[in-house]
């Protein structure tokens, strides 16, 4: 009967007052996004939301399970639904306005023109500090005020429901689905003004719509909810309330290199319970807000500078998300941050994935980066992938992070289905891995200054290196990061990944007393770059362009691998390539951006984004704006895709990608302020 609520509150609320939004209305406004697990969102674009308001529809999980999630205020006796979908309360608060920043969704309200609502969902994203970092819990803060200067008695009221923790029950008449956790804070936590309650949807939303309290409920019930009741009493001027919203306990298996273990979070390392989690968290209210106000600043200040306002509304709607793939693990001396690749599958630490995600942790933290790329060595220096190149990902289902072992990312196939292959179990990418896997190492080297870091990791990276060489300047056959577009030879793009890679090596062979490596690989790096401008440049038309693959003069591609020449400042592709495809990106734009390649329309926004870093200033302002107007005007209702069409703005027919940690992509502006002006340094 719960599951009926939805359609009930989308008919009662289809009358809203206009509210603005700012900097642009999302696809999908961010409530609670702190971890794959807690990952909740307000649905907005016309494919399937409600337009931006906070009242009158459910919250959902980034995959669109309703995550139940409710408010009421009462004021001088009369309810007012101000979040979710329940039909309890025929009246609804006016939303004003909605605005984000890089940590925080704010709704303006106002309840029956007598009191105004401040309601912010903060979802802290820390860089620095493992203890915050490891907390996967986010707050939803209320601010009263009266709004005609007379005085009010209000109640206010939240609850969530055990649609959070769905994995976690067996539904029935006979169970109980409360959380531990959750019953430690209520009793914990509970105040004379604040009280916590399980019970059943429909006595406790009863009992405060009638009585403004909680009434004697039933706790066999198939709807479990986990009810906060505040009494903020008699108002004049304002009263502030938050509540933490936690998550379950989160944990990996992983094979490292004594095997298969089980890795504990992170804040199991800093508390001996959830509950003493949860009260830290709590209590660290004010500071982490105060932490919150400045990482938005800075996210803001720095993109504005970098890109304007275009730019900032990007940067500051893809922090929440992006962090919120990760999870921290094992010990504070040895961290682990695993990342799911939400959405596109339900891998664990995806090479050609955190590659994309990458700028977000070289602007905020680049240490960040080896918390995740070192699961990724460890691994594979142990000896279990079989093959000379890098592994796609620890595990096809996350969290478990037990490799590939038996190399079944290449189906060894009888001779009938050869040319039939339809299934991997590891999605193999070899020259894609092995590219990202180099020139991810040398940007955190880079940038920290950690040339022991390549020295431990030396005999791998060099493994990889010497794949690049047999296999970049004439690609085989295969997939590349965009594998939703097939598998195609001579991949021009692809090539230059692992050109770059090439070069990428021979500076951390100069960087670790490899003097005669560094020598040969930036020789054969060089040598290899001015074969592919003869192989995969058009240079017989009015625009030169790069083509989709060796020889196709009727293609073109996004160029997105030049990024990384920049990023680590290797100058080893001419200027001259930057400057031709800036010129050419503009006469391919279409109404809501420039396709991927010729195959088809749509196209991916963080290779946009990675194209528009190394750009001249006006087309990187045409990619930046053509990019917000499609992200304030898409019809697309889940959390920022990365994959849309070019065209009509909306998913494309292939694929629908939704919350994937992809869009740290859009940092890649800020990232390059720390890139090296030569990533050149004299060998030892």
């Amino acid at each position: 009967m719960h599951y009926t609520l939805p359609c009930l509150a989308a008919l009662a609320g289809v009358c809203h007052a206009q509210s603005s939004f700012s900097p642009l209305r999302p696809p999908a406004l961010p409530l609670a996004v702190r971890s794959p697990y807690m990952n909740t969102w307000q649905q907005a674009g016309s494919d399937g939301g409600n337009g931006g308001y906070l009242a009158g529809e459910w919250p959902s999980f980034w995959m669109g399970q309703l995550t139940g999630w409710t408010g009421f205020i009462r004021v001088d006796n009369v309810t007012y639904n101000w979040l979710g979908g329940s039909n309890q309360s025929a009246l609804y608060v006016e939303q004003t306005k909605y605005e984000y920043t890089a940590t925080k969704s704010i709704f303006t309200m106002n309840a029956g023109g007598l009191v105004d609502m401040t309601v912010t969902f903060l979802s802290p994203v820390i860089p620095d500090g493992l203890l915050r970092a490891s907390l996967p819990y986010t707050y939803l803060n209320v601010d009263v005020v009266s709004a005609d200067g007379a005085q009010h008695e209000v109640q206010l009221y939240t609850d969530i429901s055990a649609e959070w923790v769905w994995h976690l029950c067996i539904w029935g008449p006979q169970r109980d689905c409360s959380v531990e956790l959750w019953n430690d804070y209520a009793e914990r936590h509970a105040r004379i003004s604040q009280c916590g309650v399980f019970g059943s949807v429909f006595s406790i939303y009863g009992g405060f719509s009638i009585f403004g309290r909680f009434s004697v409920f039933v706790r066999l019930c198939f709807v479990r909810i986990f009810a906060l009741l505040s009494f903020i009493g008699v108002i004049e001027c304002y009263r502030v309330l938050h509540y933490p919203v936690s998550s379950i306990k989160e944990c990996v298996q992983f094979e490292g290199a004594n095997g298969n273990q089980t890795v504990p979070c992170l804040w199991t390392s800093y508390f001996d319970s959830s509950a003493a989690a949860v009260g830290y968290f709590y209590n660290d209210y004010k500071d982490g807000e105060t932490i919150a106000d400045a990482f938005d600043q800075k996210v803001a200040n720095d993109s504005k500078a970098a890109g304007g306002d275009d730019y900032t509304s990007l940067t500051s709607l893809a922090a929440r998300q992006a962090f919120g793939s990760l999870v921290f693990t094992n010990t504070p001396d040895a961290p682990y941050v695993f990342l799911k690749e939400i959405s596109s599958d339900g891998n664990i630490q995806t090479v050609d994935v955190i590659f994309p995600f990458h700028p977000i942790a070289i602007y905020l933290n680049p240490t960040l980066l080896r918390y995740m790329l070192d699961p990724l060595l460890i691994n594979q220096e142990a000896g279990y992938w079989p093959y000379m190149f890098s592994i796609h990902d620890l595990g096809s289902s996350f969290p478990n992070a037990t490799g590939h072992n038996d190399g079944n990312g290449i189906l060894r196939l009888t001779p009938r289905l050869e040319m039939k292959l339809t299934l991997w179990l590891d999605e193999v990418q070899p020259l894609e891995e092995c590219g990202d896997m180099i020139i991810m190492t040398l940007a955190y080297a880079q940038r920290t200054n950690d040339n022991a870091y390549l020295s431990q990791h030396y005999k791998i990276l060099k493994q990889w290196n010497e794949y690049l060489v047999q296999a970049a300047l004439i690609p085989a056959n295969q997939i590349s990061t965009d594998d939703f577009a097939g598998a195609l030879a001579n991949q021009t793009n692809l090539a230059l990944k692992g050109i770059i890679g090439i070069e990428a090596f021979a500076q951390i062979a100069n960087r670790t007393g490899h003097a005669a490596d560094g020598a040969n690989y930036t020789q054969i790096a060089h040598n290899y770059i001015t074969q592919w401008e003869t192989y995969g440049i058009n240079n017989a038309t009015i625009t030169p362009h790069a083509e989709l693959s060796y020889g196709n003069a009727s293609s073109y591609v996004l160029l997105y691998n030049l990024y990384a020449d920049a990023e680590l400042g290797l100058q080893l592709v001419p200027q001259s390539v930057y400057d031709m495809q800036s010129a050419f990106y503009p006469t391919m734009l279409n109404e809501y951006g420039v396709p991927l390649d010729t195959r088809h329309t749509y196209t991916k926004n963080d290779w946009e984004l990675f194209c528009a870093a190394v750009a001249s200033s006006s087309t990187k302002a045409q990619f930046l704006s053509t990019i917000a107007k499609w992200l304030g005007e898409t019809p697309t209702n889940f959390a920022f895709t990365d994959l849309y069409d070019t065209i009509t703005g909306d998913y494309p027919t292939s694929a629908i990608f939704i919350a994937r940690p992809v869009v740290g992509g859009m940092y890649s502006l800020l990232a390059l302020n720390s890139a090296p002006s030569s990533g050149y340094v004299t060998p030892n």
